[in-house]
């Protein structure tokens, strides 16, 4: 009689059976793991929107990380801005701001103007560099400073006192008031009055009582400098450049290009930030 091939002894069908119950447990646990919801899933949807925001200035940052310096952020622009982080509705903000002739001071009054996130200030904050100005005013206007004027005295044009009306202010003897009618015919006449701050050895406390009897109420006409195509020698006929950061500049010109934006100026290392907004009104791109 032919023997089936069929046929298992008892041993046979017990393994058999054991290796039909390991294939229903693997079955069955794969199963019971790919039904479970995914937490960690979840969490990462919820937060898409603040991951893609993260995400976004953690790439800005690293991109331009190399090309970040010290920044007045007054006078950020708008493709600045883009470099930075910065979205188009908070620009829109500070320009805004701007544009009412006001000023942001500090990290916290450029958070509240803007409303940018805490992350974002705190990657920004350490390249703000406000003016000295600004650093002993924490108000949005420096003019603030200087005392109200009292009615009864009797406001003069400061472009056009001479070194003996100068002299009638507590702290300002010859020297100091030739000193400052020299610093006035270098400039072609102040255009803002907070350039007596740049006049050497001028206190600031008797700044302030000189602005109180003498303001700016007729503003020169001066012919600005074209940064991209000054000379070294063009730009050191500004009071507030010398011959020696005219070269820089032209340097840093050639080396990169066209200046794109005034601000850029920033980069060239040894540019009086401080003083830039009074640098400023003499330069044109």
């Amino acid at each position: 009689m032919k023997q089936s091939h069929f046929r298992f002894n008892k041993q046979e069908r017990s393994g058999i059976f054991f290796l039909l119950l390991i294939i229903v447990i693997l079955q069955g646990t794969y199963y019971f793991i790919s039904s479970r919801p995914n937490k960690t899933n979840e969490l990462l949807v919820l937060n898409e929107s603040e991951q893609v925001q993260l995400d976004s200035l953690r790439n800005s940052i690293a991109l331009h990380s190399e090309k970040i310096f010290p920044f007045n952020p007054n006078y950020i622009s708008d493709y600045k801005g883009y470099q930075l982080g910065l979205t188009v509705e908070q620009l829109d903000r500070l320009q805004k701001y701007r544009s009412a002739g006001r000023f942001v001071n500090s990290a916290t009054e450029f958070q509240l103007v803007t409303q940018v996130s805490d992350s974002l200030l705190q990657v920004l904050a350490p390249y703000f560099k406000f003016p000295e100005w600004n650093k002993r005013n924490s108000s949005a206007n420096y003019k603030s400073e200087i005392k109200p004027r009292s009615k009864n005295v009797e406001v003069l044009d400061l472009n056009a006192a001479s070194a003996a009306d100068l002299m009638q202010i507590s702290g300002i003897g010859p020297t100091l008031s030739a000193r400052i009618v020299k610093f006035r015919d270098r400039l072609g006449g102040f255009l803002v009055e907070e350039q007596l701050y740049d006049v050497y050895g001028l206190d600031a406390e008797v700044v302030k009582r000189t602005l109180e009897r003498f303001q700016v109420k007729t503003v020169p006409t001066v012919e600005k400098i074209a940064i991209n195509t000054a000379s070294a020698e063009e730009l050191a006929k500004l009071v507030y450049i010398s011959f020696d950061l005219a070269r820089e500049i032209v340097t840093y010109r050639n080396l990169n290009g066209p200046f794109s934006d005034l601000d850029d100026l920033s980069n060239v290392t040894s540019f009086p930030e401080e003083r830039f907004e009074r640098i400023k009104l003499y330069l044109t791109l």
